[in-house]
């Protein structure tokens, strides 16, 4: 039956972890994957689906899966460590875990300061800002949409030297802004939206870990105040002080 020995004093529902994690083990199922179902590992090793279940418990104990309510078990990703310190960079940090940074641009805009975004900047609502959103990747995974708002008057130029940087740091460093820290970081979970999950490739089940950030200039003026969304299945935060 599959491998599976019921005289040999390893309990039936262990030997089926053991068999399933071996299966990963060996690339059989990719990080992401779906494995097959309850229905189909219980035809698979002969047994019936409380006995896969109790299988599964294991796999996410030892956090080899995770379970998506209504979507199925799927096999757990690799963890990118996203350090939140004094100064956050997004491409220097995932080089530095010898992974391949990435951005794709969502959009880039002047619009009228909502009230949380006006607040954060102590700006009055409706005042003119830049707006860059841009989804991040790792190893060519979504990660993370980052929304990152600017006062329009203090950064003249900012859209167009992005559209040539594809950098934020360097696109500010170009309108001679040549540094920035963060002044203070807020995170809130909450299960992705429509659009977000859509984007990240998750399911709305799975929550996303939102900062809300501000960044000061040398002359510590705030010169962004941003909001990202994180996949909280792929990445973890880890805030340094």
């Amino acid at each position: 039956m599959a491998g599976i020995e019921k005289e040999t004093g390893i309990a039936v529902w262990r030997q089926i972890s053991q068999a399933l994690h071996q299966d990963i083990s060996a690339g059989g199922y990719k990080p992401g994957e779906k494995i097959p179902t309850e229905a189909m590992l219980s035809e698979r090793f002969g047994v019936n689906r409380h006995t896969v279940r109790r299988a599964i418990s294991d796999l996410v104990d030892r956090e080899l899966v995770r379970v998506e309510q209504g979507r199925g078990t799927f096999v757990a990703e690799d963890i990118v460590e996203f350090v939140v310190g004094e100064r956050t960079r997004f491409t220097e940090l995932l080089a530095a875990q010898q992974r391949t940074p990435g951005t794709q641009l969502i959009r880039a805009m002047e619009i009228p300061a909502e009230e949380l975004v006006a607040e954060n900047l102590k700006l009055r609502a409706g005042t003119k800002v830049v707006l860059i959103e841009r989804l991040g990747e790792a190893d060519g995974r979504p990660i993370s949409i980052g929304s990152h708002y600017f006062p329009s008057r203090r950064v003249p130029g900012l859209i167009a030297a992005f559209e040539k940087r594809k950098s934020i740091t360097k696109a500010l460093a170009d309108i001679s802004i040549s540094d920035y820290v963060r002044l203070s970081t807020r995170v809130r979970s909450r299960r992705a939206t429509a659009e977000e999950a859509q984007l990240l490739k998750i399911s709305t089940a799975t929550p996303v870990l939102e900062t809300l950030s501000i960044n000061c200039d040398s002359a510590g003026k705030r010169i962004e105040f941003g909001v990202s969304r994180f996949a909280s299945n792929r990445v973890e935060l880890r805030f340094d002080t």
